[in-house]
C-alpha cells in the first residue's frame, strides 16, 4: 500500500512540474520550434519571425536559413518540424514519410520568382526565353552573342551554390540539362549581388524577395549595385517591339515575368504544435499582408492590380 501511495505521489508531482513547464510544450502559440528555411526567401520569413513572436510572447522560433537541399534533410531527419522551400516534397520523400507513418502537410503559402541581376555597366538587360535557355545550356557564351555591339566578354553565371533552389530550377528549365562550365558558385544570396555589382560579364541568380522590397532599406542598397534584368517568354528576340518584365508583384501576379514559381511551408508535426501555428500563421491574412508588402504575391489572399501608368501595374488587397 505505501509503495502505490509513492508511485501515485511521484506521478502527481511529475504531471505538476510538466504542467508549469512551459519550455517542455508545443501548442500552435506557444513552446520552442526550430524552422530550415530556403535562403531565397529569408527576408519576408525574418519579418514574419519577428511578427509571430511578437503577438505570441511564448513562441521562441530559431530559423536556420540554407539551400533547399539541406532544408529537406532537415525535415526528414526531424531536425526541423518545419520548412520553406519553393517546391513540394517527391514521390520518394512522400513514401519515406508514409513507410514511418507520418502524413507530411503541404501549405503554399506566396507565389515567388527568380530573379536575374547584371552589372548596371551592362546595357544588355533583356532577354527571351529563348535566349535564357542558350545561356544556361551553354549554346551562348559570349556577350556579343547577343548584342553584336557589347563590348564584354565571356558570360559568367552566379549561383548561390549547387544545392540552391535557384540551380535546381534553372536546370528543370533546360530539362535538367547540366550546368555550364562557365557557372561559378558562392556561398550566399548578398555574394551573389557584390560579386554581380563588381563583375561586368556576370549574371547572377537569385531569389526575387532579396530586391522585391520598395520599402527594405536592404533591397534598395541592393538594386543601388545591380540591374534586375527584363525578361518575357517569346522565343523569338526583337528588343524594339517586344515587351520585356521585370520580376515586378503585378507581373508574376499575371504570369508575364516567366521565372515564377510558389514557395511552400511544410510541416511533420503529428500533432498541431507550434510548428503548425506558424505555418497557419503564414497563410493567414497577416501572414499574407507581410508578402504583399515585401514585393510578392500572396496565395492565399486575393488581390487585385491597379494601374498606375500606361506601363506600371500595383497589386492590392482585394477590398471586397
Amino acid at each position: 500500500m505505501k509503495f502505490y501511495i509513492i508511485l501515485l505521489f511521484a506521478v502527481s508531482v511529475s504531471f505538476f512540474y510538466y504542467s508549469c513547464d512551459k519550455s517542455n510544450l508545443s501548442t500552435p502559440t506557444s513552446g520552442k520550434l526550430k524552422i530550415s528555411v530556403d535562403e531565397t526567401i529569408k527576408p519576408s520569413i525574418e519579418s514574419s519571425v519577428s511578427i509571430f513572436e511578437s503577438l505570441y510572447k511564448d513562441a521562441k522560433i530559431t530559423s536556420v536559413y540554407t539551400n533547399e537541399t539541406d532544408a529537406i534533410h532537415d525535415l526528414l531527419t526531424d531536425s526541423s518540424s518545419i520548412i520553406i522551400i519553393p517546391r513540394k516534397l517527391s514521390k520518394e520523400e512522400l513514401a519515406y514519410f508514409e513507410q514511418i507513418k507520418i502524413t507530411p502537410h503541404t501549405a503554399k503559402i506566396v507565389h515567388d520568382a527568380v530573379a536575374l541581376i547584371c552589372n548596371r555597366n551592362n546595357k544588355d538587360s533583356l532577354l527571351s526565353m529563348n535566349l535564357i535557355k542558350d545561356i544556361f545550356t551553354g549554346k551562348i557564351t559570349q556577350w556579343k552573342e547577343i548584342s553584336k555591339d557589347s563590348k564584354l566578354s565571356d558570360i559568367k553565371l552566379i549561383f548561390e551554390n549547387g544545392k540552391s533552389s535557384t540551380v535546381r530550377f534553372m536546370r528543370e528549365l533546360v530539362n535538367n540539362a547540366p550546368l555550364p562550365k562557365n557557372s561559378f558558385e558562392v556561398k550566399t544570396c548578398d555574394a551573389i549581388i557584390d560579386y554581380v555589382a563588381k563583375n561586368q560579364n556576370a549574371i547572377g541568380i537569385i531569389g526575387v524577395n532579396w530586391i522585391s522590397d520598395d520599402n527594405d532599406s536592404v533591397s534598395n542598397k541592393f538594386l543601388d549595385k545591380v540591374t534586375v534584368m527584363e525578361l518575357n517568354s517569346k522565343t523569338s528576340f526583337n528588343k524594339s517591339a517586344d515587351e520585356f518584365y521585370k520580376p515586378y508583384q503585378a507581373y508574376i501576379a499575371t504570369k508575364a515575368y516567366p521565372l515564377k514559381r510558389e514557395m511552400y511551408a511544410i510541416t511533420r508535426e503529428p500533432r498541431a504544435g507550434l510548428a503548425t501555428g506558424f505555418a497557419s500563421f503564414l497563410a493567414s491574412e497577416k501572414g499574407q499582408r507581410i508578402f504583399l508588402r515585401s514585393g510578392l504575391v500572396p496565395a492565399t489572399m486575393p488581390v487585385r492590380l491597379v494601374e498606375v501608368t500606361n506601363r506600371d501595374i500595383k497589386i492590392e488587397k482585394d477590398k471586397k
